[in-house]
């Protein structure tokens, strides 16, 4: 474990948390059937909010072992109203266990093959040196594509550009045209690009917009009423807490910015999703319980390919849409998500055990290292890293 992983650990048991998995209610958040009362408690975990990590927090703990809902926080640092416990927020990388879904449908359906090369889907798009390149490695992060390159090295940069529109065809080309990371299948890099060019593979096999795929076959049939993709509209529609990003400011000093109005076009299929606790909660149970990727389709979802991560080295972590850690001895599956002023996660027992899904108003939304209070949630619903 890295150092800095261990010094996040230590501010999560400072927060209230502790090596065990039960929950209990406390009058910082509201709760309904109570997890096995006894420490630690994950609304000692969000009590005091706003503090310099983050500003609110909404969590959902379901499952059968029990279910516990609650938040704390503020609306927005101006008004210091409570945060709204149905607000919308942007669940970043967390799209893409949706678009990893809508594209193994269509595996089922015979309509995309796994391991087809995706130039034989986009040959206009993707080069040659690409095209060995299959849809699975995209899904599971082997495929070898850099990132595309998008202006700006800072988060003052990259706020001063938040209104710029992307396309996904431009961010394709712009990271095709590079040289490839590894050979593809050999190394695991996780990127946004592979699910940029799996959702432009959605749209060319339905004849369809990749938006309106996964609200045909997901949002609507499950009754995500507060799910939705922006667009190029940056701002969140609805009821929403506000988000903050630590920056320097226009006197020069450092300080919280408000960036809730803020484009995603970037993320796109990858992670532009805007949805609710209560709608990624439902998503979550059905998803593992295979409603709604069905059959043999769905161990996709939950099998990790047998290749080293290019950074770190250790054994690959993301499967098809989703990651694995080993918390609290058992397996827990899932997606994190970050968007600047916000953190999302939806996770896992693979038995449906529990479940836990969050939003959390994160200062520091898109660091190197897990925010603290996201971590603190995680380790209080499911146990210590193994």
């Amino acid at each position: 474990m890295r150092k800095s992983t261990r010094a996040l650990l230590a501010a999560a048991l400072v927060l209230g948390v502790a090596a065990g998995p039960a929950l209990t209610p406390a009058s910082a958040a509201t709760s309904r059937s109570a997890v096995r009362a006894s420490s630690p408690d994950l609304s000692a975990v969000i009590a005091g909010l706003p503090r310099a990590d983050a500003t609110a927090a909404l969590v959902r703990v379901g499952g059968t072992e029990g279910s516990w809902q609650g938040g704390s926080g503020v609306h927005d640092l101006v008004t210091n109203a409570p945060a709204d416990p149905a607000a919308r927020f942007r669940a970043g990388s967390v799209t893409k266990v949706f678009t990893a879904a809508t594209v193994l449908q269509l595996a089922a359906e015979g309509r995309i093959d796994l391991d087809r090369p995706a130039r034989a889907y986009l040959p206009e798009l993707i080069p040659g040196r690409y095209g060995t390149v299959t849809v699975r490695q995209l899904l599971n992060h082997t495929h070898g594509i850099p990132a595309a390159e998008l202006p700006g090295g800072t988060v003052e940069e990259w706020y001063a550009n938040r209104f710029a529109v992307h396309t996904p065809e431009e961010l394709v080309r712009s990271a095709t045209a590079r040289p490839r990371e590894f050979r593809p299948g050999t190394r695991q890099h996780y990127l946004n690009i592979g699910y940029t060019i799996a959702g432009l593979i959605v749209e060319r096999v339905t004849g369809d917009t990749y938006e309106h795929q996964v609200e045909r076959r997901i949002l609507r049939p499950l009754g995500l009423r507060d799910t939705y993709f922006p667009g190029a509209d940056p701002e969140i529609r609805g009821p929403h807490n506000h988000g903050y990003q630590t920056m320097r400011l226009d006197d020069g000093s450092t300080g919280l910015r408000d960036v809730s109005v803020w484009g995603t076009t970037d993320g796109w299929a990858a992670g532009d999703l805007v949805s609710t606790t209560a709608d990624l909660e439902r998503f979550t149970r059905v998803l593992f319980r295979g409603g709604v990727v069905r059959g043999p389709l769905l161990e996709e979802m939950f099998t990790l390919p047998k290749v080293p991560d290019l950074a770190s080295g250790e054994p690959a972590a993301y499967s098809a849409g989703l990651s694995m850690k080993r918390l609290g001895g058992r397996e827990v599956w899932g997606k994190t998500g970050g968007r600047w002023g916000y953190n999302a996660a939806i996770a896992s027992t693979r038995d449906s055990a529990r479940t836990l899904v969050y939003s959390v108003n994160a200062t520091d939304a898109k660091g190197q290292e897990m925010n603290p209070t996201a971590l603190g949630l995680m380790v209080a619903a499911y146990g210590l890293p193994d």
